[in-house]
Protein backbone atom coordinates (compact mmCIF):
# COMPACT_ATOMS: atom_id res chain seq x y z
CA UNK A 1 0.00 0.00 0.00
CA UNK A 2 1.17 3.51 -0.83
CA UNK A 3 0.09 6.57 1.11
CA UNK A 4 0.34 10.01 -0.45
CA UNK A 5 0.06 13.26 1.49
CA UNK A 6 -0.14 16.59 -0.32
CA UNK A 7 0.75 19.96 1.14
CA UNK A 8 1.44 23.50 0.01
CA UNK A 9 -1.96 24.57 -1.20
CA UNK A 10 -3.47 27.93 -0.30
CA UNK A 11 -4.83 31.19 -1.61
CA UNK A 12 -2.87 33.48 -3.89
CA UNK A 13 -3.55 36.37 -6.22
CA UNK A 14 -3.34 35.99 -9.96
CA UNK A 15 0.26 36.06 -11.12
CA UNK A 16 1.51 34.54 -7.90
CA UNK A 17 3.23 31.23 -7.22
CA UNK A 18 2.77 28.16 -5.07
CA UNK A 19 4.72 24.94 -4.66
CA UNK A 20 2.85 21.76 -3.90
CA UNK A 21 4.52 18.77 -2.31
CA UNK A 22 3.45 15.14 -2.19
CA UNK A 23 5.15 12.88 0.32
CA UNK A 24 4.88 9.16 -0.36
CA UNK A 25 5.29 6.17 1.88
CA UNK A 26 6.92 2.98 0.66
CA UNK A 27 10.43 1.87 -0.11
CA UNK A 28 9.85 1.60 -3.85
CA UNK A 29 8.79 5.18 -4.51
CA UNK A 30 11.66 5.58 -6.96
CA UNK A 31 10.03 3.03 -9.26
CA UNK A 32 6.65 4.82 -9.44
CA UNK A 33 5.47 7.14 -12.16
CA UNK A 34 3.85 10.12 -10.45
CA UNK A 35 1.37 12.74 -11.52
CA UNK A 36 -0.70 15.70 -10.45
CA UNK A 37 -4.37 16.06 -11.33
CA UNK A 38 -6.86 18.74 -10.37
CA UNK A 39 -10.59 19.01 -10.01
CA UNK A 40 -12.61 22.20 -9.97
CA UNK A 41 -16.19 22.30 -8.62
CA UNK A 42 -18.62 20.78 -11.08
CA UNK A 43 -15.87 19.56 -13.39
CA UNK A 44 -14.15 16.26 -14.02
CA UNK A 45 -10.70 15.51 -12.66
CA UNK A 46 -8.13 16.63 -15.22
CA UNK A 47 -4.49 15.85 -15.85
CA UNK A 48 -1.96 18.53 -14.93
CA UNK A 49 1.53 17.00 -15.07
CA UNK A 50 3.34 13.66 -14.85
CA UNK A 51 6.90 12.54 -14.28
CA UNK A 52 8.66 9.25 -14.97
CA UNK A 53 10.16 7.14 -12.21
CA UNK A 54 13.64 8.46 -12.96
CA UNK A 55 12.58 12.07 -13.39
CA UNK A 56 14.01 12.07 -16.91
CA UNK A 57 10.65 12.60 -18.57
CA UNK A 58 7.93 15.11 -17.71
CA UNK A 59 4.60 15.76 -19.37
CA UNK A 60 2.22 18.67 -19.04
CA UNK A 61 -1.30 19.66 -19.93
CA UNK A 62 -1.33 22.40 -22.54
CA UNK A 63 -3.08 24.72 -20.10
CA UNK A 64 -0.12 24.69 -17.69
CA UNK A 65 2.83 24.22 -20.01
CA UNK A 66 5.44 26.92 -19.45
CA UNK A 67 3.96 27.88 -16.07
CA UNK A 68 4.09 24.68 -13.99
CA UNK A 69 7.06 22.39 -13.35
CA UNK A 70 6.89 18.87 -11.94
CA UNK A 71 9.93 17.40 -10.22
CA UNK A 72 10.80 14.65 -7.77
CA UNK A 73 13.34 13.82 -5.12
CA UNK A 74 13.52 10.04 -4.78
CA UNK A 75 15.78 10.31 -1.75
CA UNK A 76 12.96 12.14 0.04
CA UNK A 77 10.08 10.14 -1.49
CA UNK A 78 8.57 13.43 -2.60
CA UNK A 79 7.18 14.87 -5.81
CA UNK A 80 6.68 18.59 -6.32
CA UNK A 81 4.60 20.88 -8.48
CA UNK A 82 5.95 24.41 -8.85
CA UNK A 83 3.15 26.65 -10.07
CA UNK A 84 4.01 30.10 -11.41
CA UNK A 85 1.94 32.80 -13.10
CA UNK A 86 -1.19 31.40 -11.52
CA UNK A 87 -4.56 32.25 -13.01
CA UNK A 88 -8.08 32.16 -11.54
CA UNK A 89 -8.84 29.17 -13.78
CA UNK A 90 -6.14 27.20 -11.93
CA UNK A 91 -8.40 27.18 -8.88
CA UNK A 92 -9.10 23.56 -7.95
CA UNK A 93 -8.31 20.76 -5.55
CA UNK A 94 -4.97 19.31 -6.60
CA UNK A 95 -4.32 15.59 -6.20
CA UNK A 96 -1.11 13.61 -6.26
CA UNK A 97 -1.25 10.15 -7.84
CA UNK A 98 1.09 7.16 -8.05
CA UNK A 99 1.39 4.52 -10.75
CA UNK A 100 3.57 1.70 -9.41
CA UNK A 101 3.27 -0.38 -12.57
CA UNK A 102 4.12 2.41 -14.98
CA UNK A 103 1.59 1.21 -17.55
CA UNK A 104 -1.35 2.99 -19.13
CA UNK A 105 -1.68 6.54 -20.32
CA UNK A 106 -0.19 9.15 -18.02
CA UNK A 107 -3.14 11.45 -18.77
CA UNK A 108 -5.87 9.12 -17.54
CA UNK A 109 -6.81 8.94 -13.84
CA UNK A 110 -7.54 5.21 -14.04
CA UNK A 111 -3.85 4.56 -14.80
CA UNK A 112 -3.01 5.52 -11.21
CA UNK A 113 -3.52 3.14 -8.30
CA UNK A 114 -2.98 5.48 -5.36
CA UNK A 115 -4.21 8.98 -4.61
CA UNK A 116 -3.67 11.62 -1.98
CA UNK A 117 -6.47 13.43 -0.18
CA UNK A 118 -6.00 16.62 -2.20
CA UNK A 119 -4.98 20.17 -1.39
CA UNK A 120 -6.98 23.28 -2.27
CA UNK A 121 -5.50 25.96 -4.50
CA UNK A 122 -7.45 29.19 -4.85
CA UNK A 123 -6.36 31.96 -7.22
CA UNK A 124 -8.13 35.30 -7.00
CA UNK A 125 -8.22 37.93 -9.71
Amino acid sequence: QVQLVESGGGSVQAGGSLRLSCAASGRTFSSYSMAWFRQAPGKEREFVAAISWSGDYAYYADSVKGRFTISRDNAKNTVYLQMNSLRPEDTAVYYCAANPGGGGSYKIPSSYDFWGQGTQVTVSS
